[in-house]
């Protein structure tokens, strides 16, 4: 009896081996954990490049990287949010195939998945392939007069200015070191456009000396273990210790020649003569040098964690509200529940859905900038009594904006301020989407194999972001509008476009051909496009609400983003396959909280908005806007005033310490003057 039992008890050891398997991970792991998190001894290369990333943790700004490779094409997105940086693994495709001698796209061969790395370090560590190979072993506004200007001379102007954009770019990046210029692009694929604002405001140090002082430490620092176990050698490895020690205490203190004491020189040839004395001695060269690529290789690590630190603060920078713009928005605010006058939205209110009006919706959270677009827009007009703008703006925002627009008028012209979530919430529930997205930004490098001599070249691009593709929904007796990001200066008259026949066009956008979508076809999953097709830019973008309704593009990308988020979650589900049998309840409530991420439905902008658009693009003339004044420091000044609009994208807007100084004048042309809130807030962009 007792040996028939011996069977059964076997089976139940499976479960018992199963559950202490458990109860050991569910121990092990929180303490591995708390291991990993120490900071104390000695911190590796791996370890610091772990401790940069948490230091980003906080950082709430947003980045997308696309790399494009003319006809060789490898890409990276990459999206910066709460959680640090969230890197997607994406495949790698070979050259496209053309067919029938027309240059129509037949596809690309995709290869297994490469791993993009986060960040480009080519520049930084170039040595280390080498290293590698050798060791193998009621105030208003100033509104200004249109300019008067023939419209065939302003044509000619701006068609001439467009032109002299690359000229001037050219002119100015051909005294520059090619290997410069290239080092540039390659640091813009990690850091973006601090790399250019670095470069313009790169400050010339005197610290020659120092720099002697720290090769010396390094070259002292390499022998020093290797002379320490040599025999008879006790005394001169005390003496290299010595100097080691007063080096490094006097470069703790020191960072230029003038904050050097006054014997250094005394100290600088002691260390030379022990230097020489260690070199003197017979030691084993590999090691030496095996020492001092060790040192390299730390200092050049520690050289990138100081350039992520001074990018996230550029990007903080950018990113947050100055305080006086946040002191101006708090006594908007507040004034606009301390009085008692009117709402002017009952005086223009018939207006703000006249089908004879000409309306223009702005997506904004900043008052000033909405305030300059709306200003530079009406004083270009030649028939301001006819515009209207709608305003679309968040809760925090939405009664700062409207007592300011109550209290500014412009000419004749409507502003109608609304809340875009309460709209959302209360007439639109069925997008669940009530939190207010601006228009996204995307930096994309573009390398071309049919042009090497050209190399490479970094663009800007903005789209549409998930909020825009509701407007039509919420404005459902508009037929046209205009859409105007907030960073836009008009400086000439925009009637014309209202007289365009898109056809059956839905978008009237200014077109991108140096980017395809055959180009990003792995971005674009398996919805069927066409591979010649020009990516476009939002800036200013002419809307046939109708047609736009007829084609249903509003519900063509909530399928589209509806695909994408159970394309996420079954490439988070595969990954995760074996976690799943021991967490399943846990991570069941984990993908839904990532699926509603806004880093992820922010990156998303750019393969729906190009898919959602697709041959509904109605081509703009590429003259009637001119981008790139938030990131490109080589506009020049004659183009740029000739130009009929302004667009600043990029980090470095106009009403930050970041802006470029030479764009600047063009924004504050149209800035409201003399208002009190300003004056008490000190704004002064």
């Amino acid at each position: 009896m007792k040996a028939a039992l011996l069977p059964a008890a076997k089976r139940r050891r499976g479960p018992r081996v199963a559950v202490l398997a458990l109860v050991l991970c569910s121990l092990l792991v929180p303490l591995a954990f708390l291991f990993d998190r120490s900071q104390s001894g000695y911190v590796t290369t791996d370890e610091r490049r772990r401790q940069v990333s948490q230091l980003f943790h906080p950082f709430h700004a947003f980045l997308h990287m696309l790399i494009v490779s003319g006809c060789d094409v490898t890409f990276a997105l990459i999206a910066k949010f709460h959680g640090g940086f969230q890197e997607v693994v994406l495949p790698k495709f070979d050259r496209v195939v053309k067919r029938d001698g027309g240059g129509a796209v037949n596809g690309l061969r995709q290869d297994a998945p490469k791993k993009i790395p986060n960040g480009n370090r080519e520049g930084l560590h170039k040595h280390k392939q080498t290293d590698r190979q050798t060791s193998h072993v009621s105030t208003k506004p100033t509104v200004l007069s249109t300019p008067k200007i023939d419209p065939s001379e302003a044509e000619k102007e701006s068609t001439q200015g467009t032109r002299e954009v690359s000229k001037d770019r050219k002119r100015r990046d051909k005294g520059t070191n090619t290997e410069e210029m290239e080092n540039v692009k390659a640091c813009q694929l990690e850091f973006g456009s601090y790399c250019l604002w670095s470069r313009e405001h790169k400050v010339v140090m005197k610290d020659s000396i120092v720099k002697r002082l720290k090769d010396q430490l390094f070259v002292a620092r390499s022998y020093y273990p290797i002379i320490a176990k040599l025999e008879g050698q006790e005394e001169l490895t005390r003496i290299i210790k010595q100097n080691i020690q007063d080096h490094e205490r006097v470069l703790s203190v020191s960072t230029v020649d003038a904050d050097l004491p006054s014997f250094i020189n005394k100290k600088m040839d002691q260390m030379e003569q022990t230097i020489a004395k260690a070199k003197s001695c017979t030691v084993d060269c590999h090691n030496v040098d095996r020492k001092l690529r060790q040192i390299l290789d730390m200092t050049e690590d520690e050289a990138h964690f100081h350039m992520k630190q001074s990018a996230f603060l550029y990007n903080l920078g950018a990113q947050t509200l100055p305080k006086s713009h946040h002191c101006l928005s708090l006594r908007l605010t507040l004034e606009y529940f301390k009085s008692s006058s009117s709402d002017s939205d009952v005086s223009s209110a018939h207006k703000f859905n006249a089908a004879n009006s000409r309306h223009y919706v702005i997506l904004s959270k900043n008052i000033l900038a909405a305030s300059v677009a709306i200003n530079s827009t009406v004083s270009s007009s030649k028939d301001p009594k006819n515009i209207v703008f709608h305003i679309l703006t968040d809760a925090q925002n939405f009664y700062a904006m409207k007592y300011w627009f109550d209290r500014n008028s412009y000419r004749e012209a409507a502003v109608h301020v609304i809340n875009y979530g309460d709209i959302i919430m209360e007439k639109l529930t069925k997008f669940s989407m009530p939190h207010l997205y601006l228009s996204e930004e995307f930096r994309v490098l573009v390398r071309s194999t049919e042009r090497p001599a050209e190399k490479t070249r970094m663009e800007y691009l903005s789209l549409f972001s998930p909020s825009h593709f509701f407007i039509p929904d919420i404005f459902k007796d508009l037929k046209k509008v205009i859409i105007l990001d907030d960073d836009v200066v008009i400086q000439r008259d925009l009637s014309f476009l209202w007289n365009l026949d898109m056809g059956d066009k839905v978008n009237g956008a200014v077109e991108f051909c140096g980017l395809r979508l055959g180009q990003v076809r792995n971005l674009l999953g398996s919805t069927t496009f066409n591979p010649k097709s020009c990516a476009w830019i939002s800036g200013i973008n002419v809307i046939n609400l109708d047609n736009w309704r007829k084609r249903k593009v509003t519900e063509n990308y909530m399928l589209l983003l509806k695909k994408k988020k159970r394309a996420q979650q079954w490439a988070i589900w595969k990954e995760n396959a074996m976690l799943l049998t021991f967490l399943q309840a846990t991570w069941k409530e984990n993908v839904v909280v990532m699926m509603k991420d806004e880093a992820s439905l922010r990156a998303a902008a750019f393969p729906l908005s190009l898919l959602s658009f697709q041959n509904l693009i109605y081509p703009l003339d590429e003259r009637l806007i001119l981008s790139g004044l938030g990131y490109d420091y080589g506009i020049a000044e004659e183009v740029a005033r000739s130009s009929a609009a302004l667009h600043y994208n990029g980090n470095m807007k106009p009403w930050l310490e970041l802006g470029i100084p030479n764009y600047r004048k063009y924004w504050k042309k149209f800035l409201t003057r003399e208002d009190r809130f300003m004056e008490e807030c000190n704004v002064n962009p």
